[in-house]
């Protein structure tokens, strides 16, 4: 029902029930009637202790003389004596017309049966139609995008110009059909969208509604499923029937893993309510039946656990790759996410994008809003590149904590620790170039050592994962060198070279153990991720990859401690700068290395900024030093 029909009903029914408050309230303060026949009736009159009489058609009502009570009979319409018995003994007579019944009684005695008719029709109307509403579970939830709505076009969409031409096709298609039919194409059914969490599937799908001028349909695929037996299955042929009924049209399911996850793997057996629903849905994509005009664009984060019977040629014909954006792409996303937003003279997106390597588009507008509330923090009117910096670093490394109070010899020990893994990052080779080093606490660490590559990687190879164990060992060598001691602030160094080390010589084939895959990682579909790891090799290549796996580890540490031992001056002038300013960039840690001195220190908020370009963000971490140890963020 509209909300105009909702409205009516709402006040007729308001109104029946004043009605009827109404009339209940003035009957109980009514004196009660006494019933009387006819003979007692007269009786009564001719005592002369009737005073008054009305009369409607054969029913007579009347009141007493001494206490006004009130009386009712009903009198024969041919009894010639009774008007002359009344008036000989002074009865006051009204004659009413009988057909002038009381509105307000006939509605009164009408009330139960229309809020009764009204309740049945009601119910009906919820068991027919869709939405949200009682007893329509088998209906389906997808949503019409009206042309009246805010639109999403492809000018709002940027960083992923292959999928944009992959989707422009389908809306040609849609309209201009006759110029690929012409050469004997044919429509596509299905597009599946497969990207990283945040990359902008849904927002292509928003901006495919806005392009394509069709009917738009949208729905989750969790909307499927339902505590019921059979609604899954019943809401996908009610979703087609919609788009037959509308085609050609575009139906968009967003998550469609929560539904189409491989057959069979579940804990519910072969008649699994999820199963049900996946069986109908491949039905009605392929079938016996044809769904011509009916495009079908799923968008998921997880190609590895659907079924192969949805990801057949006929059903997806087309999987569309939304990629993280490169840095030309990063760009491009901040000028459309800065549209409104008043910028300074001094920001440069291009800065901006070379320093955010590895962000997705909902990384970067949560960047650009970051910087808007840090600028409306200050009661600026622009957002200046500082902001960005300050908020890019939040969203890094996380939110400062300069509350947190440190002691100053665990505060010394973090600086030389961070020192330590600054000195080796500079200056090993094939390691990213160092982008800052600080010690101001940030989530659960106490100190972040973080690189940037110098362009987008694709690729990574055995000198450069030797070179990240020797930085990621930098921070445990000057801790014994200079600290003399072993501390649980290394774990999380520890826990990502031992994980490095052990992919370079199961996954990877970067150790004297060849190149061979040793180890398979077992899946349950139905839980979603690996939980297990299945040994396809004996004890004693287990024990050979042991010994390689501690030999790679072994081996960047020696490397470690040769490189700060070498530069030992420059690894306490380090630790030095970093205890007076808290923070150092690249450039800063190099002057030192190279027995510089640095400006004097004017204690401010600390803006850095990197021009170095990349696409995958490096972090060493001191985690905090709390029994139990607890581990740092791992790097992006």
């Amino acid at each position: 029902m509209s909300s105009t029909v909702k409205t009516a009903v709402f006040w007729v029914v308001l109104i029946c029930v004043a009605v009827l408050l109404w009339a209940v309230v003035k009957q109980t303060k009514t004196p009660k009637e006494q019933a009387l026949t006819f003979s007692q009736f007269i009786h009564e009159v001719e005592q002369d202790r009737v005073k008054s009489v009305t009369i409607t058609g054969n029913e007579l009502r009347g009141t007493f003389s001494k206490d006004g009570g009130a009386l009712r009979t009903l009198i024969p319409i041919n009894y010639p004596d009774v008007f002359k018995t009344m008036q000989q003994y002074k009865v006051d007579v009204e004659i009413k017309d009988s057909s002038s019944l009381n509105f307000v009684s006939i509605l009164i005695q009408a009330i139960p049966f229309i809020l009764l008719l009204a309740f049945w029709i009601f119910m009906m109307r919820q068991m027919q139609s869709g939405g949200n509403k009682a007893l329509s579970f088998g209906k389906s939830r997808a949503r019409l995008h009206s042309s009246q709505q805010k639109k999403v076009t492809f000018k709002d969409v940027a960083g992923v110009d292959e999928a944009k031409e992959e989707l422009q096709e389908i809306i040609e298609f849609l309209r201009e059909p006759q110029k690929f039919q012409k050469l004997g194409g044919r429509i596509p059914k299905g597009v599946l969208l497969i990207g990283s969490p945040g990359t902008g599937k849904t927002l292509l799908a928003r901006a495919i509604a806005g392009e394509a001028n069709v009917p738009f349909f949208s729905i989750s695929g969790s909307d499927f499923v339902e505590m019921f037996v059979g609604v899954g299955a019943s809401r996908v042929r009610d979703l087609f029937e919609q788009g037959k009924k509308n085609a050609p049209c575009i139906v968009f399911i967003d998550e469609i893993d929560a539904v189409g996850r491989h057959r069979g793997a579940g804990l519910g057996g072969g008649h699994d309510e999820r199963e049900q629903t996946l069986n109908q849905l491949l039905v009605e994509m392929d079938g016996f039946e044809s769904n011509e005009g009916v495009i079908l664009v799923a968008a998921t984060n997880r190609p590895d656990v659907l079924d192969p019977a949805l990801l057949r040629p006929g059903r997806f014909d087309r999987r569309v790759v939304v990629d993280r954006p490169d840095l030309r792409g990063r760009e491009q996303i901040l000028k459309v996410h800065t549209k409104k937003t008043p910028l300074g003279d001094d920001v440069e997106l291009n800065v901006i994008a070379r320093g955010t390597p590895g962000f997705a588009g909902a990384d970067l507008a949560n960047l650009v809003n970051e910087a808007a509330l840090l600028a409306a923090r200050q009661n600026r009117k622009v957002i200046t590149m500082a902001d960005f910096e300050l908020a890019k670093d939040k969203v890094m490394m996380g939110v400062e904590r300069k509350s947190r109070v440190i002691s100053d010899d665990e505060k010394k020990h973090t600086a030389y620790h961070e020192a330590g893994h600054a000195v080796v990052a500079s200056l090993v080779a094939h390691a990213d170039p160092l982008h800052k080093v600080s010690i101001i606490p940030r989530g659960m660490a106490l100190g972040i050592t973080m690189q940037l590559p110098t362009q987008d990687k694709v690729d990574f190879t055995k000198e450069q994962a030797e070179a990240r164990l020797t930085v990621l060992m930098g921070g445990r060598v000057a801790d014994e060198t200079f600290m003399n001691m072993k501390s649980a602030g290394a774990s999380n160094d520890i826990e990502q070279a031992t994980d490095l080390a052990r992919r370079m010589v199961c996954e990877w084939g970067m150790s004297e153990m060849g190149p061979v895959s040793y180890g398979k990682r077992e899946e349950q579909i139905f839980l979603g991720r690996e939980i297990a790891q299945h040994r396809d090799y004996s004890e004693t290549t287990a024990i050979s990859i042991d010994q390689q796996v501690r030999s790679l580890i072994e081996g960047g540490y020696t490397r470690a401690k040769k490189i700060i031992d070498d530069y030992r001056d420059a690894t306490v002038l380090i630790a030095e700068a970093l205890l007076e300013r808290e923070v150092l960039d690249g450039n800063e840690v190099r002057i030192l290395i190279d027995g510089g001195t640095l400006p004097v220190f004017k204690p401010v908020i600390p803006v850095n900024q990197s021009n170095d370009p990349g696409h995958q963000v490096q972090q060493v971490v001191r985690p905090a030093i709390t029994p139990p140890p607890m581990a740092g963020p791992q790097p992006a």
